[in-house]
């Protein structure tokens, strides 16, 4: 039996559920829709011209992402920033992601290579006038160079859901640590240089993973020095 044909103008527009997740997830990343804002489905679905059915289904998506959390008799909201939640994404994002670097060694090109060293030279250049979220931008930017192209799929999977569960804390590290900026991009530096030294890929795995756990530790160092003192 033959499969019917696919319309290829058909694939090119996205469904009513895609378009109601990109339109929801792009105001949580821009901070219009801040930590705590209730998501109304009602409201949401007019503002789209769709019944709620496609915008409850990206409300779905969303929460299995960890931007959106649902609670009996609240309802949607968008994920509250949690310290907590932030060292287990970092701690788990450091091991899957250091293995997704590992395996992904053998196949950077020169080209992909001076992709990343373009990019972490920004980064460099973006100290002198410090922003901390265009930083963690291009820092993004550059660690996707490192893994983009993985060849086991579940492991790189993870490591994307381990991003969109950063990006839904919306703020950067760097915001609270700057000092950590330089050190970072000096680290960047010795991991683009274990791989085209073709080093021991679990030494390129560690690198990675103790260049993330490296922010982890500044994070909660500064969250240590800055806890409130309790009243006797």
């Amino acid at each position: 039996m033959a499969l019917p044909t696919l319309n290829p103008e058909a694939e090119r527009t996205p469904s009513k559920s895609e378009r109601a997740y990109r339109w929801i997830r792009s105001r949580i990343e821009d901070g219009r829709y801040v930590p705590g804002y209730r998501l109304v489905l009602g409201q949401i679905a007019r503002e789209l011209d769709v019944s709620v059915v496609p915008v409850r289904e990206a409300i779905r998506r969303l929460e299995a992402e960890g931007l959106v959390t649902f609670e009996r008799n609240v309802g949607a909201q968008v994920a509250m920033i949690e310290v907590t939640e932030y060292v287990h994404t970092m701690e788990s994002l450091a091991i899957i992601e250091g293995a997704a670097t590992r395996l992904t060694a053998h196949l950077m090109t020169p080209e992909r290579l001076a992709r990343a060293r373009t990019v972490n030279d920004d980064m460099v250049a973006s100290l002198e006038d410090f922003n901390p979220h265009r930083f963690t931008e291009l820092n993004k930017e550059f660690h996707e160079i490192l893994y983009d192209g993985c060849p086991n799929p579940h492991i790189l999977d993870l490591v994307h859901r381990g991003w969109n569960r950063m990006r839904a804390l919306r703020d950067s590290t760097f915001s609270f640590v700057p000092g950590r900026a330089r050190e970072s991009v000096a680290e960047h530096e010795g991991i683009l240089a274990l791989i085209e030294s073709g080093a021991d890929p679990l030494d390129i795995e560690l690198a990675a993973r103790n260049h993330r756990l490296a922010t982890l530790d500044a994070f909660t160092s500064y969250q240590q020095a800055h806890k409130p003192a309790h009243s006797s």
